[in-house]
């Protein structure tokens, strides 16, 4: 038996919202390896064995699908959204330049999936809809110089910006130093739109102007994207749109 190693996304929640070409990948698989939340979005049947993992274990899990894909399994790795970003894709890579040199002789795709910065920003309307960047907040894994440094160069060049894992409460207070940091050095009143559980029956979504954002407006569930400063909002009928023209004049 020829084994493998698929990296999926699960998308932002809404089973609709799963690619075909990820649902066949879990079909076709012997195993399934992932962070418990997201390995329970995927449906117990015979012959799938269900690997649920601790969410900071991203590189022992990698390791572990490398394994059973060496014995011949058919390894589905499950993220949500997109695997590739701020998810299991690179945890993979990087266990396989570290690893056995015969990993690297398996078979291994990753196929993407709809990011949650995209279903938040597909709910809002089009804030992305210019030069936009992406920053997760958390510093588990890199320091919080690093990403003051990349919040204050976001400002300057005036992206819009998705944020995610904004504040856990374990680390409450970095989200509350971020806004600090862009209602001083925005000095405008761009759109903040926190998109809580997009998709799923807990959907929140709120639009409020930078100086009103608040930190508890926002979990682990949640995406915040912020304007640029073209960035414009459409008074709605249920709720405002909020979009960023195509083009910015000179």
């Amino acid at each position: 038996m020829t084994g493998w190693v698929k990296i999926v996304g699960l998308g932002p929640g809404a089973d609709e919202l799963v690619t075909p070409q990820v649902s066949d990948a879990l079909a076709a698989a012997s195993d399934v390896i992932g962070y418990t939340p997201y390995v329970a979005r995927v449906a117990p049947r015979a012959g799938l064995t269900l690997h649920p993992s601790d969410n900071r274990v991203e590189l022992d899990r990698a390791r572990h699908a490398l394994t059973l894909a060496a014995q011949g399994h058919r390894v589905a790795v499950v993220s949500s959204g997109d695997p590739g970003v701020f998810a299991m894709a690179s945890a993979l890579f990087e266990a396989l330049e570290q690893g056995p040199t015969h990993w690297r002789d398996l078979h291994i795709e990753v196929l993407p999936g709809i990011t949650a910065m995209l279903a938040a920003a597909a709910r809002a309307g089009a804030p992305l809809g210019h030069d936009f960047c992406a920053i997760n907040l958390s510093d588990n894994l890199k320091p919080w110089a690093l990403i003051e440094k990349r919040l204050r160069l976001a400002v300057e060049g005036d992206f819009a910006m998705a944020f995610y894992n904004p504040r856990s409460k374990s680390r409450p207070e970095g989200f509350a130093r971020a806004l600090d940091l862009l209602q001083q050095a925005c000095g405008d009143a761009r759109p903040v739109i926190f998109a809580r559980a997009v998709s799923t029956p807990e959907e929140d979504i709120r639009v409020v102007p930078l100086p009103d954002a608040q930190p508890e407006m926002a979990d682990m569930r949640t995406v915040v994207v912020v304007g640029a400063s073209n960035t414009r909002v459409i008074d709605g009928g249920q709720r405002p749109i909020v979009y960023t023209p195509r083009s910015v004049l000179s």
